[in-house]
């Protein structure tokens, strides 16, 4: 079980790429106080475990609806998480900071750059491939963890930038992008394994 549990959280803390978001977070936040940005971090450690757990638990139903198949939606999925992480592993920059006087915390902070198209869609999957509730709140307690994860990487985001700095913050971003690779590839190699029954 505690096995089972490691594995969902690091595949969690992979899809959120926590160093990434960090230095998106250290760009939008350069005006604010030190208690600003830890208030901050927090609250979108929060809004990124509700937005998960919401997509994670509701994929089953929105699969019903729209008449999708799963292994469909592993192949849609895991081509825009590819995309997405090709950005991340070029050190491609995410934000704008041009208008940075508004509340970040939702937009973009949680949604696109924690929880971008191809998590959202990762989650879904997760949700209808585990349909007994064991498995259920095991995913959950990961996803809370991996969150709270995030969370303290970007309270302690002065520390990280200063030990860091911004080359040591662009290579491991680049390096968490490839990672989202290969989970990409195999979530798109899951979903043509099973479209074609092999």
């Amino acid at each position: 079980m505690l096995h089972e549990l490691f594995s969902v959280y690091l595949k969690m803390l992979v899809l959120y790429s926590p160093f990434f978001v960090l230095s998106c977070f250290i760009s939008l936040t350069r005006g604010h106080s030190s208690k600003e940005r830890k208030q901050l971090a927090w609250r979108v450690a929060f809004a990124v475990l509700i937005a998960s757990v919401v997509l994670y638990l509701f994929g089953r139903a929105i699969f019903g609806v729209f008449g999708i198949t799963p292994d469909a939606f592993r192949i849609g999925a895991g081509s825009v998480l590819f995309i997405s992480a090709l950005g991340m592993a070029q050190g491609k920059s995410a934000v704008q900071t041009d208008n940075v006087q508004q509340d970040v915390t939702i937009v973009p902070l949680t949604i696109p750059l924690t929880v971008g198209p191809g998590t959202i869609g990762a989650l879904l999957v997760m949700g209808v491939g585990q349909p007994e509730w064991e498995d259920k709140l095991l995913a959950i307690v990961s996803i809370a963890l991996a969150s709270v994860t995030v969370g303290l990487v970007l309270y302690l985001s002065h520390r990280i930038e200063r030990i860091l700095g911004d080359q040591g913050l662009q290579i491991v971003s680049r390096l968490m992008g490839l990672f989202v690779c290969a989970l990409a590839a195999q979530i798109i190699f899951s979903g043509i394994k099973g479209y074609l029954a092999l």
